[in-house]
């Protein structure tokens, strides 16, 4: 699996907004979510997303329902920004790594310090704008052993709506290189305590959202879990880059899984080069040991991100 040969494209131009919209808007049925992430999608700023919520009004020929989102490192939030996104039903992830020096380790700003501070101001700004918002927090090496600090220091500044996602290392290196890189143990270690934390609030009524514990517990009702990684299969998604090129995952924004432009193909030229590559029908391999698992029925093989290092 080869790394992309353009490493980056720099900001999507309104006119690619535009035929981005245009496009994905004439094939949606029903509704559809429109989510902005990086880098840090703010740097295009607030111009670029009153754009797009131009173009959402105009090319909805279908009068779907459109949710948008967007995921952010807080940084350049300000009260305009906040505004927008309650006049616009925004659904805003912040990423914070827990208190200030769990955050700070590797959140630094351009002059080298902590961004903590900075973040927690503009999440209290958040809160009192009344935006919809949650905390995305990275586990990695540094992180995962003081998640009893981190899940107390959420519970009492009443950050209720949390997702945990496991930090990965490069592709095509030896997984546990880095000095961020999180072990398969490190993690089982940080769930287990995470889980403790939340059932004990459970079993008093005012447990946080924790996207993980709420995805395990739909599977074990016999409900889909919402979350892709949690399915055993990948979903049909459009990752588009800021060139309109479109990839199946941004796992997998690589040049052999390029399945088109936006700027130039159509979403029926793009759906068809997804399935000649077989990437939704490829996502169902699985090890081995997984069909002799107890667990593979809650597990389901988890993402084929973490299965794929090579």
């Amino acid at each position: 699996m080869s790394k992309r040969e353009q490493g980056a494209y720099g900001f999507m131009s309104v006119q690619t907004l535009e035929d981005v919209i245009r496009q994905v808007l004439a094939y949606s049925e029903g509704s559809c979510t429109i989510a902005y992430q990086g880098g840090e999608p703010t740097l295009s700023g607030l111009p670029f997303f009153e754009k797009s919520i131009e173009f959402q009004e105009k090319y909805n020929v279908n009068h779907v329902k459109i949710f948008n989102a967007i995921q952010t490192n807080g940084s350049l939030l300000d009260k305009q920004w906040a505004e927008f996104f309650v006049r616009n039903h925004f659904l805003v992830g912040v990423s914070l790594d827990g208190g200030p020096k769990q955050h700070d380790y590797y959140r630094k700003t351009p002059a080298g310090k902590g961004s903590f501070t900075r973040i927690m101001e503009n999440i209290e700004m958040l809160k009192k704008t009344g935006v919809d918002f949650n905390i995305l927090s990275v586990v990695h090496a540094k992180t995962a052993p003081h998640i009893k600090k981190t899940y107390e220091f959420y519970r009492k500044n009443q950050l209720d709506y949390l997702q945990f996602i496991a930090c990965l290392d490069p592709l095509m290196e030896e997984p546990g290189g880095r000095d961020y890189s999180l072990t398969p143990e490190a993690y089982g270690t940080f769930l287990i305590d995470l889980f403790e934390l939340w059932f004990r609030d459970l079993k008093e009524g005012k447990q946080p959202y924790i996207r993980q514990f709420e995805n395990y517990i739909a599977i074990l009702l016999g409900q889909m879990p919402e979350s892709c990684d949690m399915r055993g299969i990948c979903g049909m998604q459009y990752v588009v880059e800021a060139d309109g090129s479109v990839y199946p995952c941004d796992f997998y924004v690589l040049d052999e899984y390029r399945l088109g432009n936006f700027r130039t193909d159509t979403v029926e030229m793009i759906d068809r080069k997804r399935e000649e590559i077989q990437f939704i029908e490829s996502s169902l391999q699985k090890e081995e040991a997984c069909a002799e698992c107890r667990y593979a029925s809650l597990c389901r093989g988890g993402c084929r991100r973490t299965r794929q290092e090579e």
